[in-house]
């Protein structure tokens, strides 16, 4: 495929999305992996992945505010459970999550397995449509991330476990349906993981490998026709590795 205007028009929304995704995504995936919860990400959105297949099974409008309630509400019931098991066994808190995150994705399957569109939804929760994104509705989600980064680098340590928990169940639900749940681990884990022994501007160079990740792959989608949102994450892998590469010989 070429790079014409019309699929310039197409990647520059899709871009935008994983800028807005990164930013706030790469610093509360500095705090998972100190936390040593890695998989959180992954059963916070899988949980509100459940909670919007949910009030789609009840017949709400796709696109309406019931089922952002929907999958806000699951998140953040994920959020409150996993503060409580936190703070009781803190020792097995990685396990805790992988539990949940095989429960909802179990209730998942059965929620979708009568549905004749089932197999598209899922493909749609795992790794999203970010080609489509509508420009318009990105307004929404930037005013919402702005909302969450402001409370992160104002508040910072002050928000504790429950507050931490809140603020990352907010950006996961959005994220998950704006760009797909691979994405959205990748984004957490792997700018963080390739930047953990940076000894000067860790944050600056996270951004970089996610940004880097985002355009590569959006671009090799196109030129290769093949879909975007895994080949973002080869390419953020990628990223990550050479970062990882330079930070080492630093």
């Amino acid at each position: 495929m070429t790079l014409d205007a019309a699929s310039l028009g197409i990647l520059w929304p899709a871009f935008l999305a994983g800028l807005l995704v990164a930013a706030t995504h790469v610093p509360l995936g500095m705090q998972v992996l100190a936390r040593g919860i890695v998989f959180i990400d992954l059963a916070v959105a899988q949980v509100a992945g459940v909670g919007v297949i949910l009030a789609d099974y009840l017949g709400w409008e796709p696109t309406g505010v019931a089922v952002q309630i929907a999958a806000l509400s699951s998140a953040l019931a994920c959020a409150m459970v996993l503060t409580w098991t936190e703070r009781r066994w803190p020792e097995v808190q990685e396990a805790v999550i992988g539990v949940v995150f095989v429960l909802a994705s179990s209730i998942a399957i059965l929620l979708l397995a009568k549905n004749p569109h089932g197999g598209e939804h899922l493909k749609d929760l795992l790794i999203g449509q970010i080609l489509w994104v509508k420009p318009g509705y990105l307004l929404i989600v930037a005013a919402i991330y702005a909302v969450v980064l402001a409370l992160w680098f104002g508040a910072g340590k002050r928000l504790g476990r429950f507050g931490f928990y809140v603020l990352f169940g907010c950006a996961v639900t959005i994220s998950v349906q704006l760009v797909g749940l691979y994405l959205v681990f990748s984004t957490l884990v792997i700018p963080a993981l390739s930047t953990y022994y940076a000894k000067s501007r860790r944050l600056l160079k996270a951004y970089g490998v996610a940004v880097l990740g985002y355009g590569i792959g959006l671009l090799a989608s196109l030129w290769l026709d093949l879909p975007s949102g895994s080949m973002i994450v080869c390419a953020i892998v990628a990223a990550g590795v050479a970062m990882a590469y330079l930070c080492r010989r630093a």
